[in-house]
């Protein structure tokens, strides 16, 4: 193994290094976990090609950081994620998101559950996560190098890795302040130690190596996984919103419906939950968790297909068109554009509800289907359905009555593309995860590597559950690293 030797009294011994590539959630959680498990009986580097560590959780969660999900059994969290789940069963049993809860309490950092189980901390402030971590990298004693691209890496002879860093990497260890200025330590001396200028770029030598270099958006980006015989599932896009042009959708974006079922015709892909009109299409809740589900499908599809929305869960067509024919006869006399299916008339409104035995609730009816749809987008079934704004319901016929029920149920919509928000980009693909030992997060191809992060072939659902997979595996592989140079010591 590699290392520099540390003096303790007449004896000596190495002090053994392990070096972290990407200084994202991962690798910062990894390098976190390794640091306090040695206890200063050997150094942990993280590498960061960038000027600023933890980009994306800066940016998460519309930069609050959507920190973890409230789902605290292993077996059901694995199930929100389209690839890696039953890989990650066995992880999620050592670290969960109940740990991940626990881990921030202990640190100072408490977090709150929102309604659709999504956690933030309850600053609201992705700035109060960063601080956690860079204080708890900091207190641990992790060396935090920006500026820091990994070119190259090559397995040692005597054994350990060698890293080539980029030509313009930074060989003095300063970090960048910006992001938080009171919390980043500057590493001078034992830095440069780890630094060889023999060659025309830098080089740092490990005994361990932690690749955390987030998701494949190019082929390109595992190559240094690679290039130590690791193979990569084929990098596609997830997590992403549909391109759809359709006068239905024309002048209203901002326009949400707070449940609906969404489905790709001719494929077993369906959703439910809010949809949002865009001024490019759909997006939402249940069109981001259906490309998730959808990804590698609707890539081959060139991401056009036909998108089915059911505006009106637990209906079909044939009880929607029961819902309009008995409106027609309550409100016959009014305009249709004015008075949807499952609106309350006057007389329900002031009528309280009669439960079994007479007695008189002091609420009201609800609509039948649910809260009513927005204003603005039942005007546009209705147009779509053939139906003037000047029409009456009682002057619907049948082939109109049919129209609108499909509006409402059976509603279909042409996807010509996808759009990415791209600094919150989620690939599936990444390393084959049957080259991965998932008690330790190391290599089945290589000893003394370890990966963690999006770098796998693993990605979630929106809602948190990328952020957990990040802790999970990051936390594993620190504390199995650390396990690995206790034992070589």
């Amino acid at each position: 193994m590699t290392g520099t030797e540390d003096k303790v009294g007449d004896s000596s011994r190495r002090l053994l290094r392990v070096v972290v590539v990407g200084g994202g959630a991962a690798g910062f959680f990894a390098a976190i976990a390794c640091a306090e498990a040695l206890r200063g009986r050997g150094s942990v580097t993280v590498l960061e090609r960038g000027p600023q560590f933890l980009q994306k959780v800066k940016i998460s969660g519309g930069g609050r950081c959507n920190v973890t999900h409230a789902c605290f059994e292993p077996k059901e969290l694995a199930k929100r994620y389209p690839r890696g789940g039953p890989a990650l069963i066995g992880a999620l049993h050592r670290f969960q998101a109940a740990d991940t809860v626990q881990w921030f309490a202990t640190r100072g950092v408490e977090l709150k559950t929102e309604a659709d189980g999504r956690m933030f901390p309850t600053t609201d402030q992705s700035q109060t996560i960063i601080e956690c971590l860079t204080n708890a990298a900091r207190d641990a004693g992790v060396e935090l190098r920006a500026n820091c691209g990994v070119e190259r890496v090559e397995r040692r002879g005597e054994g350990g890795f060698r890293l080539t860093l980029a030509g313009d990497a930074s060989g003095t260890g300063i970090l960048p302040v910006q992001q938080s200025a009171a919390h980043f330590k500057r590493f001078e001396g034992s830095a440069t130690a780890l630094l060889d200028r023999q060659d025309a770029c830098p080089t740092i030598d490990c005994d361990l190596l932690l690749l955390a270099t987030g998701g494949c958006r190019a082929a390109a980006a595992g190559s240094l996984a690679t290039s130590l015989g690791h193979t990569l599932e084929p990098p596609v896009p997830s997590l992403f919103t549909f391109h759809v042009t359709d006068t239905r959708l024309d002048g209203i974006a901002g326009v949400a419906v707070e449940n609906a079922v969404v489905s790709v015709a001719g494929t077993k892909l369906k959703e439910t939950g809010p949809v949002l009109v865009t001024h490019w299409g759909l997006s939402g809740p249940a069109i981001i968790r259906l490309s998730a589900w959808g990804a590698r499908d609707l890539h081959g599809r060139n991401y056009q297909f036909p998108l089915r929305v059911n505006w009106l869960p637990g209906q079909h067509f044939e009880s929607a068109l029961a819902l309009c024919q008995r409106q027609r006869e309550k409100t016959g006399a009014k305009l249709v554009v004015n008075a949807m299916p499952g609106a309350k008339t006057e007389l329900e409104r002031r009528t309280p509800v009669r439960h079994g035995g007479g007695h008189m609730a002091g609420q009201h009816a609800e609509p039948e289907f649910g809260a009513p749809l927005p204003a603005r987008l039942w005007e546009k079934f209705v147009a779509a359905a053939g139906i003037s704004a000047t029409t009456q319901w009682a002057r619907l016929d049948r082939a109109q009555l049919h129209a609108l029920a499909r509006q409402l149920t059976e509603a279909e919509f042409a996807v010509t593309n996808k759009s990415l928000n791209k600094d919150e980009f989620v690939t599936c693909g990444g390393v084959r995860l049957a080259e991965v030992d998932f008690k330790t997060m190391a290599s089945r191809a290589c000893p003394g590597l370890y990966f963690a992060g999006e770098l796998l072939d693993i990605d979630g659902i929106t809602g948190g559950f990328n952020f957990q997979a990040a802790w999970t595996t990051g936390w594993i592989a620190g504390q199995a690293m650390a396990e690995s140079l206790a034992a070589a010591r």
